[in-house]
């Protein structure tokens, strides 16, 4: 039978928030906006799943498949890219690649992400599935597992032509807490001037707020006429992470000021949160074993982000066993904190065994049987 110890902490949590008035965000001067926690919790959105243009933000997405062949092994930062003829032929920002030039992935990532290269990022592009239109196959269908509903890729780079890239805010959102699962990225996002080919090519960030605003860390700007000025940026303080897209404004300052409206609002009305597990990482009684009882451990968990002035209650429910009969294995699951605002689900976390204890034999109750005798006649 599990036992179930219940209590109430004093928070609440706005968990999947739909949208918020206008007066109590401020005011957004862009087509389409999005602001979401690093763990995927949607905080504000307008507009969020028009499909639109987002120039060079299509970016984060060859980013984020960068990363994901970096984490396999498939490729290191020391692997050499060479400068196709297609890649070549890019036009827009970029630092004039050259066919046959060979530089390293970590030089081409600082020409991407800092640079917004357009021809570094196809020739990564083609090194990693041999040809742009099979990379872009491999962004829309990455995409589509991460259950973006209004995204189309068409190239690697949102340098778009007869064919356009098509994107929401909502999309990009979610494609930029994935990348952000990498934090090796953020060294390239977050630079604010650097140089390739040994220092003769000078890189300046696009995203001038890494100047300018508390805590930025990228990720992305974009511009071509039709999309208007892009962005999906990260802000961190503390451990507080969120992401801001804002698509379609119609200036650099719209923009600028679209992306601090909405982390203005994110830093001021939100803190993080952890459960207090306590109750939950008591021993537990052990039949049966080497040992009375078992070490508990929570599985590692991430804070929550939550309103820091909320008056209602979250509630913990912390779900375990009274005794567990042996033998237990290290990493064993024995069981559960669940953690809702009210009926819905915010947090689960595992209760683990932190230690193997073997289960006793005939010897040892036959020992414990002889000490047991022995005592008795003392």
């Amino acid at each position: 039978m599990r036992k179930k110890l219940y209590f109430l902490v004093a928070f609440t949590i706005f968990y999947m928030v739909k949208s918020f008035a206008l007066s109590e965000i401020g005011e957004i001067r862009a087509k389409s906006a999005a602001l979401y926690d690093s763990n995927g919790q949607m905080l504000y959105e307008m507009n969020a799943t028009e499909a639109l243009q987002p120039a060079s933000v299509t970016k984060i997405m060859t980013m984020l498949l960068v990363m994901e062949a970096l984490n396999r092994g498939e490729i290191s930062l020391d692997t050499m890219i060479t400068g196709s003829a297609h890649a070549e032929s890019m036009g827009g920002t970029q630092i004039w690649l050259k066919q046959g030039e060979q530089m390293t992935l970590d030089e081409m990532l600082k020409a991407i992400a800092i640079g917004s290269a357009n021809d570094c990022a196809v020739a990564v592009a083609e090194h990693i599935a041999g040809t742009e239109e099979q990379f872009v196959k491999k962004m829309n269908e990455r995409a589509k597992q991460l259950g973006c509903t209004s995204t189309k890729f068409v190239n690697a780079n949102g340098l778009d032509g007869a064919e356009k890239t098509l994107t929401s805010a909502r999309d990009l959102a979610i494609i930029s807490v994935e990348l952000l699962k990498y934090p090796e990225i953020i060294k390239y996002t977050s630079t604010w001037m650097d140089s390739v080919r040994n220092g003769e090519f000078s890189l300046a960030n696009t995203n001038k707020m890494l100047r300018t605003y508390d805590g930025m860390i990228g990720l992305k700007t974009g511009y071509i006429s039709q999309a208007g000025y892009c962005i999906s940026a990260a802000a961190k303080r503390d451990d507080r992470l969120f992401i801001a897209v804002v698509m379609g404004a119609k200036t650099k300052e719209d923009r600028i000021d679209a992306v601090k409206t909405l982390f203005d609002y994110a830093f001021k009305n939100y803190i993080s949160y952890v459960p207090n597990l306590e109750n939950a990482i008591k021993p537990i009684s052990v039949e049966l074993g080497k040992k009375d009882n078992v070490k508990v451990v929570a599985q590692h968990i991430n804070p929550i982000i939550i309103p820091n002035n909320s008056k209602a209650n979250i509630t913990i429910d912390i779900e375990r066993e009274e005794k567990i009969l042996a033998p237990i294995k290290k990493g064993d699951n024995l069981g559960n904190v669940i953690v809702r605002d009210g009926t819905h689900t915010i947090m689960k976390i595992n209760l683990l065994s932190d230690e193997n204890i073997d289960k006793i034999g005939f010897s040892d109750i036959y020992m414990q049987f002889m000490k047991f005798a022995f005592m008795k006649q003392i």
